[in-house]
């Protein structure tokens, strides 16, 4: 794997969840559609759902997001001698603990992005867009902040510390409006 260092190189990026249906579904499309020419995202689960949450895919078009090739799938298509090589990997449940998340090759960056899951509000289609929505904008916010760190002048432990900060925002995520 090439280093974090190494100037004008992709970063592969891997967004899991439990499911892979709305979080990690909504963080690929979104790095994948900010990220320029820096990133490239990916999702998975550790239980796939076997295809994106209707919610999620509906405010992915509604925003202008591509959806083309986005699936629910198992996160065991990112191990082995065929996967990319990952740079970051983030979780994006919100009690990730519960799960043991595969040893990935080449040590990636890993950090905890726990985020309230949309798929499961229960309400009217208002509450549950208003939740996807949510999910949305506090992915979205985090996905600023970290494609705009200085990645390359970062040593590991600086930017283990910025991911694990950018995690902790969901206290301050929590109601704002965008």
């Amino acid at each position: 794997m090439a280093s974090l260092h190494d100037e004008g190189r992709i970063y592969n990026v891997l967004f899991l969840c439990t499911g892979n249906s709305a979080r990690s579904i909504l963080a690929e499309a979104i790095l994948n559609n900010e990220g320029g020419e820096r990133f490239r995202a990916f999702s998975a689960g550790s239980m796939p759902k076997g295809e994106p949450h209707s919610h999620a895919l509906a405010l992915l078009n509604k925003l202008g997001l591509p959806t083309d090739g986005l699936r629910s799938k198992s996160w065991d298509e990112f191990e082995g001698d065929s996967a990319p090589d990952l740079d970051f990997v983030f979780t994006v449940c919100d009690n990730a603990a519960s799960e043991t998340c595969p040893v990935w090759l080449g040590q990636p960056m890993q950090a905890h992005w726990g985020i309230p899951d949309p798929a499961a509000v229960e309400g009217t289609d208002a509450e549950i867009s208003y939740a996807f929505a949510d999910a949305y904008r506090m992915m979205r916010n985090r996905i600023s902040i970290f494609i705009n760190l200085p990645i390359e002048t970062l040593d590991r432990l600086a930017l283990k510390s910025s991911l694990d900060d950018i995690g902790a925002m969901a206290d301050q995520d929590e109601g704002q409006a965008e």
